[in-house]
């Protein structure tokens, strides 16, 4: 390990005398008189130096935008949101009719930002919001962050031990930021609330609504993969917007080879990984959800699920794949690799499917164990090494799993055989008690008989 590596390994620690100094002068200014109670109410012990680490954190590995899709739009994920758009159908109409959002591009959104409502984040958005606000870059942004969620709880939105979510503040089932909650947040449900936490229509009617403003254009697609003739000098250019005539005239195409639709009026040429991947035209609802999270390749994935789950179509590769030889890893698939690497003895602790730089950084040292490019790179083919070099252990693991549960499910019928044994015996005893009392009852009246005819007999 070098020097630049074990500085970034060194935790970050927090001065809490100067982070106390600074909450004394913080709820002395003018955005925060208006919420100094629940600002002194909640006001934090310590900071949280975890969320400063996040703030600064610089990724050792740069995603392609096919490592990016991939855990982003599986076809697990597809399932899951093939199961929400039935469970919570009636809720989706409703705010389809009142905001003109497509109920699958809501559903797009709700997927990619927590799984569907089961990943909202454990952060404390106080502690967050506090320590970015003394601490680190853009304090002045997080400090009007922090001032909107005082204002949240103290208007009884959402209860304190809710108010979790990521470490830079933003929370519930479609990540709001507090900021946006307030200019945005829809008590769809009518109980007086705008909880974002536990009530899918709010949060589902939230999101629309956040769409709705940021210039979503009601029956339209976000666009579609299309299909460009090899002639054409194509530009990566969303922004340039043109009529789909001109987008006709250059030769291109759906991806199946079908004419374009008339369904945009206009729209952009957007190339995520150049002329050889896969192609879209995309028109202003794929811009309204660049607008939730400003990055085109997170766009393409909220893009991409809605269509998926419209079609109910797990299938989620392009018609066109990405131009490399080593494409990207479904959750599944990360699993497996997290697995094959504890099995192989390179400690990556607790398996989640999530590739990070711990996963990251115990495949490098598999690679240089073998010889192979320590690039760590988590990608197909080293799915498929460890899948290989773990084969026998996996198995090995499989038949000790189910040798335990055999041995379970032999213990607890051999539990129901002795409970089955003993109520025999107990059926037995009891008959055993119940026949020797009919007996007995029989003596006493036979004596009791004889008795009679003994005293018959002296008269």
């Amino acid at each position: 390990m070098n020097t630049s590596q074990a500085a970034q390994e060194e935790p970050i620690s927090i001065d809490n005398q100067k982070f106390n100094a600074c909450l004394d002068n913080l709820v002395q200014t003018g955005p925060f008189s208006g919420v100094r109670d629940t600002f002194n109410q909640y006001r934090p012990l310590q900071g949280d130096p975890s969320v400063l680490e996040s703030l600064d954190y610089q990724p050792e590995f740069a995603k392609e935008p096919w490592d990016y899709l991939a855990s982003l739009v599986d076809e697990e994920r597809v399932v899951d949101g093939i199961n929400a758009s039935e469970k919570y159908a009636d809720i989706l109409a409703r705010i389809e009719s009142e905001y003109g959002v497509n109920r699958y591009d809501v559903l797009g959104v709700w997927g990619v930002e927590s799984d569907f409502g089961t990943k909202l984040g454990k952060k404390d958005v106080v502690d967050s919001l506090a320590t970015l606000s003394c601490f680190g870059r853009r304090q002045s942004y997080f400090r009007g962050e922090y001032v909107s969620a005082l204002k949240i709880l103290k208007q009884g939105d959402i209860a304190k031990e809710d108010f979790k979510g990521s470490w830079a503040g933003a929370f519930g089932q479609t990540q709001f930021m507090p900021s946006t909650f307030l200019q945005l947040a829809q008590d769809f449900d009518g109980d007086g609330r705008k909880d974002l936490v536990n009530s899918q229509a709010d949060a589902l009617a939230s999101t629309a609504n956040f769409l709705k403003n940021s210039g979503y254009q009601s029956g339209q697609p976000w666009g579609y993969e299309v299909r460009l003739p090899a002639s054409v000098n194509a530009k990566n250019d969303r922004k340039n917007k043109q009529p789909i005539s001109h987008w006709r005239s250059l030769g291109i195409t759906l991806a199946d080879g079908s004419p374009l639709p008339e369904t945009l009026a206009s729209a952009g040429l957007f190339l995520p990984s150049g002329k050889n991947g896969p192609a879209f035209l995309v028109g202003r609802n794929f811009d309204s959800f660049y607008a939730y999270n400003a990055s085109e390749n997170y766009a393409l994935a909220i893009a991409h699920l809605s269509k998926q789950i419209e079609k109910q179509d797990t299938n989620v590769e392009f018609a066109t794949p990405w131009p490399t030889d080593d494409p990207g890893l479904s959750r599944k698939e990360s699993r497996e690799v997290q697995e094959s690497l504890n099995l192989l003895g390179y400690d990556i602790g607790e398996v989640d499917g999530i590739i990070g730089d711990g996963t990251r950084r115990a495949i490098q040292k598999y690679q240089a164990d073998n010889g192979l490019e320590p690039d760590g790179k988590a990608g197909k083919k080293i799915h498929q090494h460890l899948m290989d070099s773990s084969a026998q252990l996996r198995q090995t693991a499989q038949q000790q799993q189910a040798e335990e549960a055999s041995l379970d499910s032999e213990s607890i019928a051999t539990g129901s055989n002795s409970s089955a044994k003993a109520s025999e015996a107990k059926s037995t005893a009891s008959g055993f008690f119940e026949n020797k009392s009919l007996i007995a009852i029989a003596i006493s009246l036979l004596i009791l008989l004889a008795i009679i005819l003994v005293s018959k007999r002296k008269r």
